[in-house]
């Protein structure tokens, strides 16, 4: 096998997948660095899991080419399989069976041997709380402990790159905590992720750099303050004590600030863009001087909703149906 790509975990350029008259994946271009978490974010039916299939040797491309540490996943789809895991891939289990059986045939199917894969899936199971659930049934686990014991699975082989495509979907907010510091941590120990997610929040927080991608396209691609910057300056939250103070306190936002038809006052609160933030403490001076009294202030960066909502007209969580990928696998 040649050196790994040290650069580059993923290389994409102009994917395409029609399915009939539907065009999933309309060109996509992704470069993802290595040792990084790249947040792939978008709603239902955006093309997320497609593109996903088609870089991880599930699905064949139309159009277009693509790279996993150096190597064609179409030309050398046995070598990437070795450098890749998938969440999703191991969902045939046994139910009757338990966590720790479950693994043990996994990693016995990759080639380990006996000891070897028990010792695995104790391993496994510790890493991911699942140790005092071992023994018991896969029938009676919870949601969130099989998402846990899926990502567990996909991680037998220690891949260097890891797809996860939307784990934490349908989690309750403890169990997307965990699964979020478990993310973090696969990063810190060596691995790269690649993370498809329609949760705004999720992108926020773990995302070294994310795509948006809508209706097969990605609309727009940087850091999460890249994105933020790129819809706009900050804004500034003041809620006024007294509501008799209400007009005299825009009429100085607006002539300290210098932006007289951006302002919105409602509800004794003032908004208004903050294009230069050391106007704020002239704004605050002016205030005083003038006896206008807050009751709360605040300087907010723009949302990821914000972002969003921007660059593609509707929300991220905005549901749009998805075809049914053919059954095609690459060999």
């Amino acid at each position: 096998m040649n050196k790994l790509n040290e650069d580059w975990a993923v290389e994409a350029q102009g994917l395409v997948k029609t399915f009939g008259d539907h065009r999933a994946v309309d060109g996509v271009d992704l470069k993802v660095r290595t040792g990084s978490i790249y947040g792939v974010l978008g709603p239902n039916g955006a093309g997320k899991t497609t593109t996903i299939r088609m870089l991880a040797t599930l699905l064949k491309a139309d159009a277009g080419s693509a790279k996993i540490f150096g190597h064609d996943v179409v030309k050398e789809p046995h070598i990437v399989r070795q450098l890749i895991g998938v969440t999703g891939q191991y969902a045939s289990v046994d139910e009757a069976l338990s966590a720790t059986e479950n693994l043990i045939i996994f990693s016995r199917l990759l080639g380990l041997g006996r000891k070897e894969a028990k010792q695995k899936a104790e391993d496994l199971l510790e890493e991911f709380g699942l140790t005092e659930a071992a023994k018991r049934p896969l029938k009676n686990f919870s949601g969130g402990m099989r998402r846990r014991l899926d990502l567990a699975a996909s991680l037998i082989a220690q891949p260097p790159l890891i797809f996860l495509d939307e784990p934490t979907t349908g989690l309750d907010p403890r169990t997307r905590n965990q699964m979020w510091e478990t993310i973090r941590r696969l990063v810190k120990t060596g691995s790269t992720v690649l993370l498809t997610t329609q949760y705004l929040q999720e992108a926020d927080e773990l995302a070294d750099r994310i795509a948006v991608i809508d209706s097969g396209r990605v609309v727009a691609e940087g850091t999460v303050d890249e994105l933020k910057a790129s819809v706009g300056t900050s804004s500034l939250h003041l809620n006024i004590q007294h509501g008799k103070d209400m007009q005299g306190a825009r009429r100085l936002v607006e002539k300290v600030l210098n932006v007289p038809s951006a302002v919105s006052a409602e509800g004794g609160k003032i908004t208004a863009p903050l294009v230069h933030a050391d106007h704020v403490a002239d704004l605050l001076i002016a205030l005083r001087e003038a006896n206008i009294e807050l009751a709360e202030f605040s300087v907010q960066k723009p949302t990821l909703d914000e972002v969003f909502l921007t660059i593609t007209g509707h929300g991220a969580e905005e549901a749009v149906r998805e075809p049914e990928p053919r059954k095609e696998v690459s060999v």
